[in-house]
């Protein structure tokens, strides 16, 4: 239950921070180099040991996204290791709809630049720092609304945050006239 309300608020911020993300991504320029067997360490051939024999056929894409994914387990701790496997547990224990509803999220947050990721994380951060029965009537209000309702919730957190940032800016420049003569 609580992988699909993060997975909800992930896709509010992500469509309240960027307006035009629907689009697909570009393909990248430069296709991924393979990744040869023996250019990984013995530690790293270990953890991959059930690719060992079809490492070569695999695409070069897969290859780079195992070895990289066998450095940052090299280089967790035990308890990030832990945490790591329970989120990969509850991953599997998640529906193949929802898993590829989430996958499809996160590439497109990916293809985000950083300025927007940015603040989608900053979205979701105080979205986390609101008392728990705000986030649980936000998650309600947005689960009953309609599509196009949604669209209007977007774009009426979006007309808030401009003003508020207008606000901001008005008190850290105040119009000439409110300014005290020299």
């Amino acid at each position: 239950m609580t992988n699909k309300l993060y997975s909800l608020l992930l896709a509010l911020l992500i469509a309240v921070a960027v307006p035009a993300f629907a689009q697909d991504a570009p393909p990248p320029a430069n296709p991924p180099a393979p990744v040869a067997w023996s250019s990984l360490s013995p530690p790293q051939q270990q953890l991959l040991s059930k690719f060992g024999g079809q490492w070569a056929s695999l695409p070069p894409g897969r290859q780079q996204a195992l070895a990289h994914g066998t450095e940052r387990w090299l280089g967790m701790s035990q308890a990030e290791r832990d945490t790591a496997r329970e989120r990969f547990s509850r991953w599997n224990s998640l529906p193949p709809d929802e898993r590829h509803a989430l996958r499809g999220r996160w590439q497109r947050f990916q293809a985000l630049p950083p300025e927007q990721q940015a603040v989608v994380r900053q979205n979701f951060h105080r979205f986390q720092q609101l008392p728990a029965e705000r986030r649980q009537m936000l998650r309600e209000q947005w689960n009953k609304a309609t599509p196009a309702e949604r669209k209007e919730m977007v774009q009426r957190a979006r007309e808030k945050k401009g003003t508020k940032a207008n606000e901001g800016a008005r008190r850290m420049n105040p119009p000439a006239f409110a300014r005290p003569a020299h």
